[in-house]
């Protein structure tokens, strides 16, 4: 027996043969029957083959490889040279193949409309040529010449209506991979904006405290050492939560789900602290810790919050942690060291987060250093808004200041 792969071998083989091959093939072999039982024993009431009776079977049936070209007119002319070699006396079996395949060829490419007058025509030569013989009755040769011409008209008509489906099908097919193919990119352009939205809030938030804190350390350094060592103090917790975070969000990106984690992430997983590489996204539970890393680096930060607290989606709660953690970070670089409060409303059908500052403004220091602007924050904070079904206001305070408004459906 043949290996699955000398099948498929052979199966491709088989599909890189022309279509003209198969025809010709038919034709030749349809031919070489029909000559055989011409020149077998002929029944009585009918001439043998001679030279005349070859040449017109050789007519009727070797055209049969050109049968895909036009298939209509080589009905009609396969149908006429069977008439005359009917009419001439030779026995009409001998060339009964090649017309039953011309009128196939015609119900299977072409319309019912085209294929009965083909039909109606090869029956009536069935029935002329029963007129000739003696074997059969004449209800028998109708019967026979009606049944043979519907069956071929039929498997005709489903193979022509399976091409078309396939044809569909192919369409379909390509038109389904190209709506993939642009779902799969519109999903990695989707996700390119949630990876840059989450770097963006860990780094530029993180950056900015310690940008303000090695500014504060090189400025009192040498007249203040002990404001300088809590200033490098903040610049190392502040690092280690940046770098804590970035190595949550890179493990989430590189790792699938049953796929071990690689390097110092697997030693963590193999001890048991998952936590570290696959902790919880940060949410409002951790306002307090936020607002502490802010003043320390400068800022007074107030946070109140309204309403009875309760649980909210993750997501929820990490777009409005996301949120006040950019505002803050823009009253760091673009008001220092105004004042900041922090509102949080549970309201019964929305949460409503509000961060201002008083806009109060003083000069920065010779060496204190300020972090380097940016023009994402406000872009980012919307789209999150956005996800969620909330909305997000943002402008000056007619008092003084800046103020953002999150809403969030809850």
């Amino acid at each position: 027996m043949l290996s699955t792969t000398a099948w498929t071998q052979l199966r491709r083989a088989v599909e890189r043969v022309p279509a003209w091959a198969y025809d010709g093939a038919i034709a030749l072999a349809i031919t070489a029957v029909s000559l055989l039982l011409g020149h077998d024993r002929t029944p009585l009431g009918w001439s043998g083959l001679d030279t005349v009776g070859t040449l017109l079977t050789c007519a009727v049936n070797l055209p049969l490889a050109f049968r895909r070209r036009n298939p209509v007119i080589l009905c009609l002319g396969v149908l006429t040279v069977w008439t005359v070699y009917v009419a001439l006396d030779y026995w009409p079996v001998v060339n009964t193949l090649g017309p039953l395949l011309a009128l196939y060829t015609v119900a299977s490419s072409r319309p019912l409309r085209s294929a009965l007058p083909c039909a109606l025509l090869l029956a009536g030569v069935w029935n002329f040529a029963g007129t000739t013989g003696h074997e059969s009755a004449w209800a028998t040769v109708l019967g026979q010449s009606l049944l043979y011409t519907s069956v071929i008209c039929g498997f005709g008509y489903l193979a022509r209506k399976s091409a078309q489906r396939n044809v569909e099908l192919a369409d379909l097919t390509g038109q389904l991979r190209r709506e993939r193919a642009g779902a799969e990119r519109r999903a990695v352009a989707e996700e390119r904006v949630r990876i840059a939205r989450e770097l963006h809030d860990v780094v530029a938030h993180h950056m900015s405290v310690i940008s303000v804190q090695a500014g504060l350390a090189g400025y009192v350094f040498d007249s203040d050492p002990g404001t300088a060592r809590g200033a490098l103090g903040t610049i190392s917790d502040t690092s280690g939560e940046a770098l804590a975070e970035l190595r949550r969000l890179l493990a989430v990106l590189r790792i699938e789900d049953g796929d071990r984690l690689d390097g110092g992430d697997a030693r963590l997983v193999e001890r048991g602290n998952t936590d570290a590489a696959f902790g919880p996204a940060p949410g409002l539970d951790q306002l307090p810790e936020l607002a502490e890393r802010v003043r320390g680096a400068g800022i007074a930060v107030r946070v109140t919050v309204t309403g009875e607290p309760r649980d909210l989606a993750p997501g929820l709660g990490q777009c409005a942690y996301r949120v006040v953690q950019e505002a803050l970070t823009n009253v760091l670089k673009h008001a220092y060291p105004a004042q900041a409060y922090v509102t949080v409303s549970y309201e019964p059908r929305q949460l409503a987060v509000t961060v201002t500052n008083d806009g109060r403004r003083t000069p920065v220091p010779p060496g204190l250093g300020s972090p380097p602007p940016s023009g994402h924050g406000l872009i980012g904070m919307r789209e999150r808004a956005r996800i969620y079904g909330g909305r997000l206001e943002a402008g000056p305070r007619a008092s003084g200041g800046f103020e953002v408004r999150l809403l969030l459906p809850a």
